[in-house]
């Protein structure tokens, strides 16, 4: 059914909403202020934008032939300034409904053709297989050709992604294939593969070495290794893990460790919690020692690695250890005189509880939820601490996500 309405604000996932008497409607791809006519599926609360009748001063010409059908960016319509703004206030509003009033300070921006890792699909199509990101809301996966978001390397290495692909795509599953540009190639790891034969697995590996692939991986399994891929933090060298977690974009990375140094430039010894492969803990370890905590055996063996082929470092200890299931205790925590942790969107909730209660005197929160990072700053300052400043950061750019990275001392 058509309907024109009126876009009032832009909700959580980037949508503009606008209010009708059954309650919000959803139209993606608008902006406040502006008049439209929206597709709304009968039943549904959502609706596809047909015609913009008054457009918004905010409105601006969408960077990718894509935009509107891939489901990977949500804002290309919209001006940097009000993107800038929106991303920041999504930050405000998630600690105001905490009781947490402060100044957010300006989002840090995202460059276009930075992100360094992507997570492509591929499904099978009519004759080759469709590689790209999926639809929003659907299971549908969006072929891409150009894309302003990854980084060069990564769009000149979507021709031979889609051949790869093609050799490793099981008959009923999606394929997914983890893309990181490194410092020494692209590193590919693919998941949910078809079972390999000898044949397809020697394909796989000429394929991969002839596109001048870095390394692969198929399912866990190390395929090809032509140089061993590695990335810096700060100016340390580590050999990220297949497939393994790493920020998305390295100045988001670099933005967010140059806070997180900052705030505990007079910290002696840190505990660094959900360390990942290292991004702050090396960092930091120019001028502490550091203990790093970390569930996932391969990002820890990443890391020790990286220490111990760096020189000039405070001694970085590591502790192979699941957060959520067995969180630091308060006893535990009496050791170190700074924090940092970056925990999945779940957030740090029984962290923060033992932070709370222990005497560390400087803490830095990275987070890429705000709402959950709004609840772990309302436990943290419930136990004395004061909220020093919190920083939005762009790394998915174009998209409703934001990190941010909060800084906190006991109170004076």
């Amino acid at each position: 059914m058509s309907r024109t309405l009126t876009i009032e604000r832009l909700g959580a996932q980037g949508d503009g909403v606008a209010e009708d008497a059954g309650g919000p409607l959803y139209v993606p791809f608008t902006l406040p202020g502006e008049r439209v006519r929206a597709d709304i599926l009968k039943g549904e609360k959502r609706g596809a934008p047909i015609e913009i009748i008054e457009a918004s001063p905010e409105r601006v010409e969408p960077d990718c032939p894509h935009f509107g059908t891939c489901g990977g960016c949500e804002l290309q319509h919209a001006s940097p300034a009000f993107y800038a703004e929106y991303k920041r206030a999504i930050v405000a509003e998630a600690l105001s409904r905490q009781g947490i009033e402060t100044d957010v300070k300006p989002l840090v921006p995202c460059a276009p053709g930075t992100r360094r890792r992507v997570v492509l699909t591929a499904v099978r199509g009519d004759r080759t297989p469709v590689l790209g990101f999926h639809e929003a809301h659907s299971d549908r996966v969006v072929a891409i050709g150009p894309c302003p978001v990854a980084m060069p390397g990564i769009v000149a290495a979507l021709p031979a992604l889609e051949k790869l692909a093609a050799m490793l795509l099981d008959r009923k599953a999606p394929l997914k294939l983890t893309v990181t540009q490194t410092a020494s190639g692209l590193d590919v790891a693919a998941s949910d593969a078809a079972k390999l034969n000898e044949e397809r697995r020697r394909q796989a590996v000429a394929h991969a070495l002839a596109s001048n692939f870095a390394r692969l991986a198929v399912d866990g399994e190390i395929l090809m290794k032509a140089r061993q891929p590695h990335v810096f933090f700060g100016k340390v060298a580590v050999a990220p893990p297949a497939g393994g977690f790493l920020q998305a974009v390295t100045a988001a990375e670099d933005a967010m460790a140059a806070l997180v140094a900052g705030h505990l430039a007079k910290s002696k010894r840190i505990a660094d919690l959900f360390s990942g492969s290292g991004a702050f803990a090396l960092r930091l370890a120019a001028r502490a020692r550091v203990h790093a905590v970390e569930a996932e055996a391969g990002a820890l063996a990443a890391l020790d690695e990286g220490f111990r082929m760096a020189e000039g470092l405070k001694p970085v200890t590591s502790e192979r250890r699941d957060l959520y299931r067995r969180p630091m205790t308060v006893k535990e925590l009496k050791a170190y005189d700074g924090v940092v942790f970056d925990p999945p969107r779940a957030g740090a909730e029984a962290v923060s509880q033992a932070l709370a209660a222990s005497p560390v005197k400087r803490v830095a929160a990275v987070s890429c939820n705000p709402q959950t990072l709004a609840r772990d700053l309302r436990i943290l300052l419930d136990g004395g601490y004061r909220l020093v400043s919190v920083t939005p950061i762009d790394q998915f750019l174009w998209s409703h996500h934001v990190e941010a990275v909060a800084l906190l001392e006991r109170g004076r």
